[in-house]
């Protein structure tokens, strides 16, 4: 029997009943090398491999930052700060929101903790400016996506893994790109505001006096990326940096966090990381077996057997992966995907810094789009409303999302201008 078959049967199956995608990966994996005798005694040299690989210590180090900085009341003071920028201009809370997503970005790294950490703020904030409930809890499922394109993102680490490019050039190639996103989201924005008559909120205080307030806050990124970009330390050490610095400020300078907090903090970093990981070792496990059988060689071939022109080719890839993004977490399409397409990146000479920016893209538009909608399920659960009630908010958003991944897939160069400025590619 064709191996391919069981292969993607059991994958398949597993995943229709309800199983966790690392699992379904996993058991597959085994499963077929099992099945074809392929050496069951690999799977622990691979196991190991796949996990001890330098680049990627820095997402348990991002993820505990990105904690500490919730912890801290970095991100309430960033928030205040944000806020009394706009002032009451149309839509000023929601573009507030936009704007706050997009900075936290550059400390977080991971879509769903952006939504965890700030939206139990501007959630409640856009509402009692008078904001539907419904679109607040959109703006945030929707733009915390961009955690995963501003830097750091530990989507972009993985790829970097995955395809042996540089971390720090797949950081800097993420700039441009998300505030091309960040735009398209705030011009959707302010027309859906005008329309409904949505404004900001007058100032409450002395924006100087707001911003000192956040000065710790607005320091972080440009201590974590400049430290990066000026060769201070690589992405991994910088992860590093972003813990002691975040524990610096909310132990010292505004005492939130204690022995008690910083248990509870390490005890959700453990199980945030060790998701991750578990996610990351099975992915390389399903990697390595779907190799071995042939299967990623006939994928591969039948993408690139669909057309001769590469923009044919390159639509046909974006619908892929924004349709399995809607079934599929955004670290497993990597996994699944990534090995498949790469021989497609090769076959046209596609940049792989710029198509894994395209990729990420994708995956951070499912992120919002049912039935999976990770960052749309954990906004919806803090807003208290259901996936329903806020799906028909999401709908403009998401398609100006898709405008900006036109852009950048039209225009490789916003993705490639800043690697090869900094000589990071």
């Amino acid at each position: 029997m064709d191996p391919t078959i069981p292969f993607i049967f059991i994958f398949l199956t597993l995943i229709g009943i309800g199983v966790p995608i690392a699992i379904c990966m996993g058991v597959t994996a085994l499963g077929v090398a099992w099945y074809m005798d392929l050496g069951v005694q690999m799977f622990s040299y691979n196991f190991f491999a796949n996990i001890a690989k330098f680049p990627l210590l820095a997402i348990p180090f991002f993820i505990l930052a990105g904690i500490l900085m919730e912890r801290s009341g970095i991100a309430e003071r960033l928030v205040t700060f944000i806020r009394e920028c706009m002032g009451s201009i149309t839509g000023g809370m929601a573009i507030a929101a936009v704007t706050v997503t997009t900075f936290w970005g550059a400390l977080s790294g991971s879509g769903p903790a952006t939504v965890a950490a700030l939206g139990v703020i501007l959630i409640p904030g856009m509402v009692r400016a008078g904001y539907d409930k419904a679109f607040s809890t959109a703006v945030i499922s929707v733009s915390s996506g961009l955690a995963i394109i501003i830097p750091p993102s530990i989507g972009f680490i993985i790829y970097a893994v995955l395809t042996s490019v540089s971390v720090g050039g797949m950081f800097a190639a993420g700039i441009i790109p998300g505030i091309v996103m960040a735009l398209c989201l705030i011009v959707s924005i302010f027309f859906t505001s005008r329309k409904r008559g949505w404004r900001g909120e007058p100032r409450r205080q002395n924006l100087l006096k707001s911003m000192l307030k956040a000065g710790w806050a607005l320091c972080s990124p440009v201590i974590i990326l400049g430290g990066i970009y000026g060769g201070i330390f690589t992405p991994t050490e910088a992860a590093a940096v972003a813990v002691f610095y975040s524990l610096f400020v909310g132990v010292f300078v505004y005492r939130k966090i204690g022995p008690r907090e910083l248990y509870e903090i390490l005890r959700s970093t453990v199980a945030s990381s060790g998701i991750v990981m578990l996610l990351i070792t099975c992915g390389g496990l399903y990697a390595w077996v779907s190799s071995t059988i042939g299967m990623i060689d006939r994928l591969s071939g039948m993408i690139m057997g669909l057309s001769d022109k590469g923009w044919v080719v390159m639509i046909v890839i974006n619908i892929m992966l924004l349709i399995m993004g809607m079934l599929i977490d955004g670290a497993s399409l990597y996994y699944v995907f990534t090995p498949v397409l790469w021989p497609v990146i090769q076959h046209f000479g596609w940049d792989p810094v710029w198509f894994g920016v395209v990729m990420t893209m994708n995956i951070a538009i499912g992120g919002v789009t049912p039935p999976v909608a990770g960052n749309l399920f954990l906004g919806a659960r803090i807003a208290g409303l259901t996936m329903e009630e806020v799906t028909p908010w999401i709908i403009p958003l998401v398609i100006a999302s898709v405008v900006s991944l036109i852009i950048v897939c039209a225009f490789p160069a916003t993705a490639t201008f800043l690697p090869r400025l900094w000589g990071l590619m």
